[in-house]
């Protein structure tokens, strides 16, 4: 086991190297639609260089490290596949974790042939939730399918959406779970090795990982041996420097190697060709911590929970615009108007905008479209998404416009720079929705432009999914941004 910070020639590349987190305020997304409560604050934090993405305190913004506050946490699903001991917690010694069942999965997983793993996530419909929903088990059998040798597990704690806080607090109160998950993980697919990679600005979670990985080790949970199976698993933890792009697995791999973190090229897919040239399978957080419930429970009764083709419990972290935020363990299914309204208890001001779910490159679900169901073909049908679970609401304080030129500004400071539309193009929408709130128009046969060419011609997700936002903004706000063009 060993815990080290991202050391790289390319140190430039990140925003937060050589940079003190001390006072520093938040201007992520869920701060900046609360912005108007504390309005010197957040000119503090717009006008901070580098500014500061997202310190996960969606719950009280605008935010600023140091001075966070309780948060509040709830349950409301059959079962609490992955709250129960963040409520009843937090466990951060491993004897507490194994009294109140934890480690269970575990002890089953030594004696359980790989392949019986494989087919049990299989079964559950468990996908993944960081982003995209893949398939867990596509991932996990692609790696278990190549020959024995090295391979790696890799937990993305990267958490970087602006409105997502979830990772964090299943870290800070319940460590073990995401490592038990890991080594599941591994002697499933045939991996020797685990790499956590964690985000700079979630300091408290860093000291207790390493307490908690060198536990698991005096617990005989880790090292060459599990559980004196025979069969030998490590953990690693690298803490990254500032870049949201490293939330895209392949720039985070080359990341954890030293490399700039820009993103690969694919094929080859990394479950063939990913850590140090090795089979790699990388799940988020969320995703794996919900392996040690399916594994004790069974796939059936992890099934049984959700809708379609979207199965189990999702977390959704309400921002500070609503009556109750907090973070919230809900079936998938639930109406977005049951979470702005049942759980949220609407907005504690204003009249609502609409609701960003999953991050900043989702789509704005107006008010009209409340009544779609939590699930991930139904979100995409209307152009938005699932995505990590982030719920930010915006009042109509909120313009079109600022919400643009705020998505953009973002998307165009974060991008690696590896693909000419991301590149080059965001940066120049950035610019021109800049000059829009100044009263320059843009001129709409260039943004139909550089929105296709994000669209069509973007290496992965980022520049593609500032392209979705644009073109969900145009689906649903469409007569207010057409006030924006020349």
């Amino acid at each position: 086991m060993d815990a080290h910070t991202v050391q790289s020639p390319h140190g430039s590349f990140y925003h937060l190297s050589h940079v003190s987190l001390s006072g520093r305020a938040c201007c992520g997304l869920a701060c900046f639609a609360a912005r108007h409560d504390a309005p010197q604050r957040w000119q503090h934090a717009h006008g901070m260089t580098p500014p500061l993405y997202c310190l996960g305190q969606c719950y009280r913004g605008p935010a600023a490290q140091g001075d966070d506050a309780p948060v509040h946490i709830e349950a409301r699903a059959r079962h609490a596949v992955l709250l129960g001991n963040v409520i009843s917690g937090p466990l951060r010694d491993v004897a507490a974790y194994q009294q109140a069942g934890g480690g269970h999965a575990l002890q089953q997983a030594v004696v359980t042939p790989p392949a019986v793993l494989l087919d049990l996530i299989a079964a559950s419909g468990l996908r993944g939730r960081g982003g995209a929903g893949y398939p867990t088990a596509k991932k996990w059998l692609a790696v278990a399918r190549e020959p024995a040798g090295r391979k790696y597990v890799v937990a993305n704690a990267d958490e970087g959406d602006p409105g997502s806080f979830s990772d964090r607090l299943l870290i800070e109160d319940d460590p073990f779970r995401l490592i038990e998950a890991m080594i599941i993980a591994g002697l499933a697919v045939g991996a020797q090795l685990g790499y956590i990679y964690l985000r700079k600005e979630y300091l408290d979670a860093q000291g207790i990982l390493h307490a908690a990985l060198a536990q698991a080790h005096e617990a005989g949970w880790l090292g060459a041996s599990v559980l004196g199976c025979g069969r030998g698993f490590d953990i690693e933890l690298v803490v990254g420097q500032g870049s949201y792009v490293c939330g895209e697995e392949t720039s985070m791999l080359n990341a954890i190697e030293g490399r700039r973190p820009e993103v690969r090229p694919r094929p080859p897919q990394i479950t063939e060709r990913g850590l140090f040239d090795r089979p790699t399978l990388v799940n988020n957080v969320e995703t794996l911590c919900a392996v040690p419930w399916i594994v004790s429970h069974g796939a059936e009764a992890y099934r049984e929970m959700g809708v379609g083709k979207s199965r189990g419990t999702k977390l959704l972290s309400l921002n500070s615009l609503f009556h109750r935020p907090g973070l919230y363990e809900v079936e998938f299914g639930i109406s977005l108007r049951e979470v702005v309204d049942g759980l949220g208890g609407g907005l504690r001001r204003g009249v609502l905008k609409g609701v960003m779910v999953g991050g900043p490159l989702a789509g704005l679900v107006p008010p009209a479209l409340l009544d779609t169901p939590l699930d991930y073909e139904a979100l995409h049908a209307i152009g938005c998404a699932v995505g990590h679970g982030g719920v930010i609401a915006f009042a109509e304080d909120t313009s079109i416009a600022e919400l643009l030129a705020e998505v953009f500004r973002f998307g165009a400071r974060e991008s690696c720079g590896k693909c000419t539309p991301c590149h080059l193009g965001a940066p120049e929408l950035a610019r021109r929705l800049e000059a829009l709130l100044q009263g320059e128009r843009i001129p709409e046969p260039r943004w139909q432009a550089l929105i296709a060419a994000l669209e069509s011609a973007s290496l992965c997700g980022h520049g593609r999914g500032l392209a979705e936002f644009a073109r969900a903004i145009e689906r649903h706000y469409g007569e207010e941004l057409a006030s924006c063009f020349a």
